[in-house]
Protein backbone atom coordinates (compact mmCIF):
# COMPACT_ATOMS: atom_id res chain seq x y z
CA UNK A 1 0.00 0.00 0.00
CA UNK A 2 2.93 2.42 0.69
CA UNK A 3 4.27 1.70 -2.59
CA UNK A 4 0.90 2.62 -4.43
CA UNK A 5 0.93 6.10 -2.41
CA UNK A 6 4.47 6.85 -3.54
CA UNK A 7 3.81 6.54 -6.70
CA UNK A 8 0.39 8.95 -6.64
CA UNK A 9 2.62 11.22 -5.18
CA UNK A 10 5.47 11.30 -7.26
CA UNK A 11 2.92 11.31 -10.45
CA UNK A 12 1.18 14.13 -8.92
CA UNK A 13 4.40 16.08 -8.13
CA UNK A 14 5.74 15.44 -11.71
CA UNK A 15 2.54 16.73 -13.25
CA UNK A 16 2.50 19.97 -11.36
CA UNK A 17 6.17 20.40 -11.77
CA UNK A 18 5.82 20.10 -15.24
CA UNK A 19 2.49 22.46 -15.49
CA UNK A 20 4.13 25.18 -13.59
CA UNK A 21 7.42 25.55 -15.65
CA UNK A 22 7.66 23.94 -18.88
CA UNK A 23 10.68 22.68 -19.70
CA UNK A 24 13.02 23.03 -22.71
CA UNK A 25 12.49 19.47 -24.03
CA UNK A 26 8.16 20.34 -24.77
CA UNK A 27 9.82 23.48 -26.58
CA UNK A 28 11.19 22.74 -30.55
CA UNK A 29 14.43 24.31 -31.19
CA UNK A 30 13.96 25.98 -34.60
CA UNK A 31 17.34 28.09 -34.54
CA UNK A 32 20.31 28.22 -32.76
CA UNK A 33 21.64 32.14 -32.83
CA UNK A 34 25.66 32.50 -31.98
CA UNK A 35 26.38 36.13 -30.88
CA UNK A 36 30.07 36.22 -31.02
CA UNK A 37 30.67 40.03 -29.54
CA UNK A 38 28.67 38.63 -26.36
CA UNK A 39 30.35 34.97 -26.22
CA UNK A 40 26.81 33.78 -26.45
CA UNK A 41 24.62 30.02 -27.91
CA UNK A 42 20.91 30.79 -27.73
CA UNK A 43 18.31 28.20 -28.40
CA UNK A 44 15.39 30.08 -29.98
CA UNK A 45 11.73 28.66 -30.78
CA UNK A 46 9.65 31.03 -33.16
CA UNK A 47 12.10 33.28 -32.61
CA UNK A 48 12.12 33.33 -28.81
CA UNK A 49 14.99 32.78 -26.53
CA UNK A 50 14.39 29.21 -24.43
CA UNK A 51 17.66 29.46 -22.86
CA UNK A 52 21.45 31.19 -23.40
CA UNK A 53 24.57 29.48 -22.80
CA UNK A 54 28.61 30.86 -22.26
CA UNK A 55 31.01 30.02 -25.58
CA UNK A 56 33.79 30.07 -26.38
CA UNK A 57 35.85 31.13 -29.67
CA UNK A 58 38.28 30.93 -32.04
CA UNK A 59 42.01 32.17 -30.78
CA UNK A 60 41.16 35.01 -33.47
CA UNK A 61 37.25 35.78 -32.66
CA UNK A 62 37.56 39.21 -34.41
CA UNK A 63 35.53 39.26 -37.77
CA UNK A 64 34.69 36.21 -40.25
CA UNK A 65 36.78 32.97 -40.97
CA UNK A 66 38.12 33.78 -44.31
CA UNK A 67 40.42 31.01 -44.61
CA UNK A 68 41.63 27.77 -43.64
CA UNK A 69 43.81 27.94 -40.27
CA UNK A 70 43.04 31.60 -39.71
CA UNK A 71 41.55 30.85 -36.04
CA UNK A 72 38.54 32.59 -36.40
CA UNK A 73 35.01 31.30 -36.29
CA UNK A 74 33.00 31.61 -39.38
CA UNK A 75 30.02 34.29 -39.36
CA UNK A 76 26.83 34.23 -41.47
CA UNK A 77 24.15 31.49 -41.62
CA UNK A 78 24.73 27.68 -41.69
CA UNK A 79 22.84 24.68 -40.88
CA UNK A 80 23.50 22.01 -37.93
CA UNK A 81 24.17 19.17 -40.44
CA UNK A 82 25.35 16.00 -38.53
CA UNK A 83 27.07 15.74 -35.04
CA UNK A 84 29.77 12.97 -33.89
CA UNK A 85 30.73 11.99 -30.46
CA UNK A 86 34.52 12.48 -30.06
CA UNK A 87 37.22 11.15 -27.31
CA UNK A 88 38.58 14.76 -27.58
CA UNK A 89 35.36 17.26 -26.99
CA UNK A 90 32.98 15.26 -26.06
CA UNK A 91 29.91 15.43 -28.07
CA UNK A 92 30.21 17.72 -31.21
CA UNK A 93 27.49 19.07 -34.04
CA UNK A 94 29.13 19.70 -37.31
CA UNK A 95 28.11 23.29 -38.54
CA UNK A 96 27.73 23.88 -42.59
CA UNK A 97 30.98 25.67 -42.91
CA UNK A 98 31.79 26.65 -46.02
CA UNK A 99 28.35 28.30 -47.48
CA UNK A 100 28.89 28.68 -51.27
CA UNK A 101 29.46 32.36 -50.26
CA UNK A 102 32.38 31.79 -48.22
CA UNK A 103 33.70 28.98 -50.96
CA UNK A 104 33.48 32.03 -53.06
CA UNK A 105 35.61 34.63 -51.09
CA UNK A 106 37.87 32.08 -50.63
CA UNK A 107 37.88 31.46 -54.21
CA UNK A 108 38.45 34.72 -54.88
CA UNK A 109 41.69 35.11 -52.54
CA UNK A 110 43.16 31.36 -53.87
CA UNK A 111 42.99 29.97 -50.50
CA UNK A 112 41.24 27.04 -49.23
CA UNK A 113 37.82 28.01 -47.19
CA UNK A 114 38.39 25.76 -44.15
CA UNK A 115 36.01 23.38 -42.86
CA UNK A 116 35.27 21.05 -39.65
CA UNK A 117 33.69 23.43 -37.76
CA UNK A 118 31.80 22.26 -34.96
CA UNK A 119 30.14 23.55 -31.67
CA UNK A 120 31.63 20.75 -29.30
CA UNK A 121 32.11 20.30 -25.21
CA UNK A 122 35.72 21.15 -23.82
CA UNK A 123 38.35 18.15 -23.34
CA UNK A 124 39.00 16.15 -20.20
CA UNK A 125 42.26 16.96 -19.01
CA UNK A 126 43.88 17.25 -15.88
CA UNK A 127 46.27 19.19 -16.14
CA UNK A 128 43.36 22.04 -17.41
CA UNK A 129 40.42 22.03 -15.54
CA UNK A 130 37.06 22.55 -17.91
CA UNK A 131 36.72 26.40 -16.36
CA UNK A 132 40.34 27.53 -17.99
CA UNK A 133 39.30 26.74 -21.05
CA UNK A 134 35.24 28.04 -20.53
CA UNK A 135 37.13 31.67 -19.95
CA UNK A 136 39.09 32.71 -22.69
CA UNK A 137 38.92 32.04 -26.63
CA UNK A 138 40.89 28.61 -27.47
CA UNK A 139 39.47 26.73 -30.49
CA UNK A 140 40.55 26.75 -33.74
CA UNK A 141 37.66 28.18 -35.20
CA UNK A 142 34.86 25.90 -33.19
CA UNK A 143 32.55 27.09 -30.73
CA UNK A 144 32.95 25.65 -27.09
CA UNK A 145 30.81 25.21 -24.13
CA UNK A 146 30.96 23.69 -20.88
CA UNK A 147 30.77 19.76 -21.32
CA UNK A 148 27.11 19.87 -19.49
CA UNK A 149 25.85 22.77 -21.23
CA UNK A 150 26.92 20.67 -24.78
CA UNK A 151 24.98 17.64 -23.55
CA UNK A 152 21.47 19.53 -23.09
CA UNK A 153 22.28 21.31 -25.84
CA UNK A 154 22.80 18.03 -28.30
CA UNK A 155 19.93 16.52 -26.72
CA UNK A 156 17.52 19.69 -27.76
CA UNK A 157 19.37 20.62 -31.47
CA UNK A 158 18.14 17.95 -34.11
CA UNK A 159 19.76 18.10 -37.13
CA UNK A 160 18.82 20.20 -40.22
CA UNK A 161 18.28 22.84 -37.38
CA UNK A 162 18.98 26.78 -38.63
CA UNK A 163 22.66 28.33 -36.87
CA UNK A 164 23.17 32.27 -37.40
CA UNK A 165 26.17 33.38 -36.14
CA UNK A 166 26.72 37.08 -35.69
CA UNK A 167 29.43 39.16 -34.99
Amino acid sequence: MRWLFALICFSVAGAVSAAATPGLETRQVDKVLVVKSERTLQLLSRGQPLKSYRISLGKQPDGAKEREGDLRTPEGLYWIDWRKTSEKYQLSLHISYPNARDQSKARAKGVPAGGMIMIHGTPLDDEYPEWFFHTLDWTEGCIAMKNADMREVWGLVKDGTLIEIRP
